[in-house]
């Protein structure tokens, strides 16, 4: 599969080297389902300045790109040779609370989701280099998606977007998939 070497500003998505195939898998991925979503749900940001809108759909693109970027070889690869960048990276995935807040709904929620996907990914994150690293991930990623569902008037397009947070952050990211160096 014909790689691409990945321009130094991207690293931090897509790692050094990625597939072609990859790079267009991810952004179809993200690209598509962002506009599904917008499409089925448009109340989702109806009344909101421009501004506002381009912000939070990007802010959801990122998040359901960065889903399936998390798996690929060379995004794991490159966090797992980088503690520091995998800690910052973590620390700064405030997405899920900006798009409560620019939207303006179920900003509890997307709080409470984000504290318990951080917390979730440092404990994950911790286990680097252990075996039951990808047991506690598929654990914490499961209690997480299993109890979100159950908060009360969550609107489907806050909790496709929670989910998928978590599944980026606590098992796509926090875990160490391939374990090898590029």
């Amino acid at each position: 599969m014909k790689q691409v070497i990945i321009p130094s500003v991207l690293h931090d998505v897509f790692g050094e080297k990625q597939s072609l195939a990859s790079i267009l898998t991810i952004l179809l991925f993200g690209g598509l389902l962002t506009a599904i979503l917008y499409w089925m749900y448009p109340e989702m940001t109806s009344n909101l300045p421009v501004w506002r809108r381009v912000i939070s759909l990007l802010l959801i693109f990122d998040i359901f790109a960065g889903c399936i970027a998390n798996f690929t070889l060379s995004t794991s690869n490159y966090y797992a040779a980088r503690k520091r960048n995998r800690i910052v990276f973590i620390a700064i995935h405030f997405h899920v609370v900006f798009i409560g807040v620019l939207l303006n709904t179920a900003i509890g929620y997307s709080i409470g989701v984000w504290i318990y996907t951080i917390i979730a990914a440092f404990i994950v994150n911790s286990l680097k280099g252990k075996q039951s690293q990808l047991f506690v991930a598929g654990l914490l990623l499961s209690i997480g998606q299993g109890c979100t569902p159950l908060l009360p008037h969550i609107p489907p397009y806050i909790l496709i977007t929670c989910l998928l947070f978590m599944l980026k952050v606590i098992f796509g990211f926090s875990v160490d998939h391939y374990n090898k160096k590029l």
